[in-house]
């Protein structure tokens, strides 16, 4: 698959949003089903304070409940650190935990630290966390299925080839879009185009919020701000669609 790479200024306008909404955005394109490109609900924020971020997979699995053979625990954490360059934007590091369910902890403090410490922007795995309390101190952001205390007999497998976390398929530089209500995709390819209409996507909305907010609702006139909303988003859409041959 091709590497998309957006500009610092693409990313900076991403990141205003919360993910519902670049989900929604992406939807308008009808570039694929509804029910897919974003992880379910085994995948949860560890730090939902944070602001959203915006990332490149680097994607990895890891397996904890049987010795790594002649590897060291971390074999590989180098490996894949060395392959960050490749990626065409700031890593957002994927794991998928290949024992079901996780054994172990897949990542701890000082793995968090080692990728920061490196350019990476968070960390997402299907298996469980450690250390919260040490990486929220980090401010790095990360999501996990769960938590457990032990590393047992952690070893990276693999690095830099598809994962399967959340139910959603991560190739190794697909970008990621986070925040406290879960993950979803980015297509590369509209990926500025859903930066450019974000923000009218939220304007479209607002016309339904400011309504609420405006005193004593009235079911007509409430039904009229909902039309209008649905309107402009309608009127998005097209515009979108018909930007795109995808």
């Amino acid at each position: 698959m091709p590497f998309y790479e957006l500009s610092p200024k693409t990313l900076e306008r991403l990141r205003r949003f919360d993910t519902p909404t670049i989900a929604n955005v992406i939807e308008l394109f009808a570039i694929r089903p509804r029910n897919t490109g974003y992880m379910d609900a085994r995948i949860r924020a560890l730090f939902p304070e944070l602001p959203p971020v915006v990332g490149c997979a680097s994607t990895a699995t890891m397996r904890t409940a049987f010795p790594p053979g002649e590897k060291t625990a971390y074999a590989g954490l180098e490996d894949q650190i060395r392959r960050f360059q490749e990626l065409p934007g700031p890593p957002l590091v994927v794991f998928q935990d290949l024992d079901d369910p996780p054994v172990a902890a897949t990542f701890g403090e000082i793995m968090c630290a080692s990728y920061q410490a490196f350019g990476a922007v968070g960390i997402i795995t299907s298996g469980a966390a450690r250390d919260v309390e040490q990486v929220r101190r980090l401010r790095f952001p990360a999501f996990a299925a769960g938590l457990i205390c032990a590393h047992a007999y952690t070893h990276i497998v693999s690095v830099h080839e598809p994962v399967r976390v959340g139910g959603l398929a991560v190739w190794p530089g697909d970008w990621l879009h986070a925040d406290a209500n879960g993950v979803t995709s980015i297509p590369g390819e509209i990926a500025e185009q859903v930066a450019d209409a974000a923000e009218e996507y939220v304007a479209a909305e607002a016309v339904i919020l400011d309504y609420l907010r405006s005193g004593s609702p009235d079911p007509l006139r409430y039904r009229e701000a909902r039309r209008e909303a649905m309107q402009r988003i309608e009127q998005l859409g097209r515009r979108l669609r018909g930007r795109t041959s995808l």
